[in-house]
């Protein structure tokens, strides 16, 4: 009976015989190949007649349609959105789910006042200067500006991107301002300076990414110092007026070390018979009333820390009416978690449109873009990797045990002669071991966060002007701060992230010179900064001790990928080499950090939960 009722549906029209699906999968796929891995394209005329056909039998295409397997019709998918049929491997899958993380902390936040925002004002372009390059570096071919980036490996990215200029006097400085540089020892402009000083000077919105020491400071005071003289000399500054620059810095020794720069040239062009341009410092531990005083009088430049700018334009203490000069230096840190909110706040106070930069040594594929959404056309100048290491320092590296660091410390000491800069993560062992040094007769002096104002001042101009022989601190002495001819720098511990790791290092062969950097590490040590750690070694031809060395890499399979590639290399949001954006320790502490503050809203009962 079975017999005679298969032997029917064989003849029935509708009959079709099972094929496993491993068989069907090698015909599918031979078939394709023959075509030459194309998928067959219906005309407008066969398209409409599926139309017609739709409510048609089992024969019709839409039926014939139906009884593709659905593994078929992916299959071929993929071939029309141009992708090569392959089964996603592991590297495929964790490249879509990097995809995906880095939509979900895609910054929804911009560089733009309230107002601007909530009216949709977007300016299309870039603000304009009165200063133009020589005649005979506009006439010059673009080979020739390309000849001088590629000589210093300088690499840019935008539109209409003014040539780069390789003297000073050919910037159309004062000659009070190269009696400056050359007082300063600086005979002629670093790579970052001869990209970066025309981009500025032109008024363009630029980012700027250095190695720490490749002077970054100068490349953006010096066109604040030209639009402060050629504003004062249009028409001088009354009561109460002012700023035309600003300059945010993440930490008020920074912000102190910009501020007596611009002060200095300001200086030299009074003497010079220029106009006298006033520069005020708001940062927290300064005397208000001071601040006050030369606001009263009309200010041509602030360089502020967040906290305290926020206040006193709160407070009404100045506005940014006149500001067209908008600075974040350490702009990767300006923008992170934590300042981000602070600075939307002061950008509110912003009335028209101004010109923006931004410079860091450490500067993440996510911050750029974040970046790039507020700039108007934006210029980026790039010397060498984002977060890379100056190649004048010697990176030694060694496994200490915890409770043997202190005493070791010591040993390393004997290396170079002072000054010497320690660092250390936290307030507590800053302390234990400029109080150790002190006991051993080491003239040593600490600052941290936690001490008083007048104590971190102490501390670091003693170590600038040499007498002190050391300088044990935190990160806050980390970022930006230019101490001359310290030759060694030693980590007491291994920071948490890279980026601190680079800015470390970086007080040490800065301006050409060669110094020493010394770390200590341990089982403390979490593995995903190790990782960074050694490939930073291997990115600066530095020697790799044999313990990092035996750390599993679980990201060599990534090592393959094409350099088109998104996240071809490394993390794509902090950008440390030795993880992806998976293991970011730097994301997984913010999303703590924006966890604890949601459940602390929660349980308060304040604020949206969302």
């Amino acid at each position: 009976m079975d017999q005679d009722f298969d032997e029917l549906l064989k003849q029935s029209d509708d009959y079709v015989p099972y094929v496993p699906i491993d068989q069907r999968r090698r015909e599918q796929a031979e078939r394709l190949h023959k075509i030459g891995r194309s998928v067959p394209r219906t005309d407008a005329s066969d398209s409409e007649s599926d139309k017609d056909d739709a409510s048609s039998g089992p024969g019709s295409p839409r039926a014939v349609r139906s009884t593709v397997p659905l593994f078929d019709q992916a299959l071929e998918l993929r071939l029309k959105q141009g992708q090569d049929g392959r089964e996603l491997s592991a590297v495929d899958k964790d490249l879509e789910e990097e995809a995906e993380i880095l939509k979900t902390v895609a910054r929804r936040k911009q560089l733009a006042s309230d107002r601007e925002l909530a009216k949709g004002i977007q300016y299309t372009e870039p603000m304009t200067t009165t200063w133009r390059p020589p005649a005979f570096i506009r006439d010059q071919p673009p080979t020739v500006a390309d000849a001088v980036r590629q000589k210093y490996h300088i690499l840019v990215d935008g539109e209409d991107i003014p040539p780069p200029i390789k003297h000073f006097r050919d910037m159309k400085f004062p000659q009070a301002i190269l009696n400056y540089l050359r007082n300063k020892g600086i005979q002629r402009p670093s790579p970052i300076q001869i990209q970066g000083l025309p981009v500025a000077l032109s008024g363009r919105d630029m980012i700027g990414i250095a190695f720490t020491g490749s002077g970054k400071t100068l490349a953006f005071s010096l066109p604040l110092i030209m639009l402060a003289l050629e504003e004062e000399r249009r028409l001088p500054f009354i009561r109460n007026e002012g700023p035309v620059g600003l300059i945010v810095c993440p930490s008020r020794e920074l912000a102190k070390q910009t501020c007596e720069g611009l002060k200095e040239m300001s200086e030299h062009l009074r003497q010079a018979g220029y106009p006298e341009l006033r520069t005020v410092l708001a940062s927290g531990g300064v005397n208000l009333r001071e601040q006050l005083n030369i606001l009263a009088h009309g200010v041509h430049m602030v360089v502020a820390t967040p906290g305290r700018l926020q206040a006193m334009l709160a407070d009404g203490n100045f506005n940014l009416d006149l500001c067209r000069y908008f600075c974040l230096d350490e702009a990767d840190r300006m923008v992170d978690t934590g300042f981000e909110e602070v600075l939307r706040n002061v950008v509110s106070y912003f009335n028209h449109q101004r010109q923006t930069v931004l410079f860091s040594a450490t500067m993440p594929q996510k911050i750029q873009d974040f970046a790039r959404t507020a700039l108007v056309k934006p210029v980026v100048v790039n010397v060498g990797r984002a977060g890379a290491t100056s190649l004048d320092i010697v990176q030694e590296v060694e496994y200490v045990k915890k409770e043997n660091r202190i005493v070791y410390l010591l040993e390393c000491l004997q290396k170079t002669p002072p000054p010497v800069l320690i660092f250390a993560e936290s307030q507590h062992d800053v302390d234990d071991i400029q109080e150790y040094l002190l006991l051993k007769g080491v003239e040593a002096v600490a600052t941290h966060g936690g001490k008083a104002q007048e104590e971190r001042e102490y501390a670091v101009n003693s170590f600038r002007n040499y007498k002190k022989d050391v300088l044990v601190a935190t990160d806050v002495a980390s970022k930006g701060l230019d101490f001359t001819g310290i030759q060694h720098v030693i980590n007491f511990d291994m920071p948490k992230e890279i980026e601190d790791y680079v800015h470390r290092i970086g007080r040490t062969g800065r301006s050409g010179k060669t110094g020493v950097a010394t770390t200590f590490i341990n089982m403390s040590s979490s593995e995903e900064v190790l990782l960074d750690l050694k490939h930073v070694l291997i990115e600066a031809k530095q020697r790799v001790p044999p313990f990092l060395e035996s750390i599993y890499d679980p990201n060599e399979r990534y090592r393959d990928l094409p350099p088109g590639v998104p996240s071809a290399t490394g993390c794509s949001y902090c950008g440390g080499l030795g993880h992806r954006i998976i293991a970011c320790p730097k994301l997984a502490q913010e999303r703590r950090i924006q966890d604890s503050g949601m459940r602390s809203r929660m349980v308060d009962g304040g604020g949206d939960r969302y």
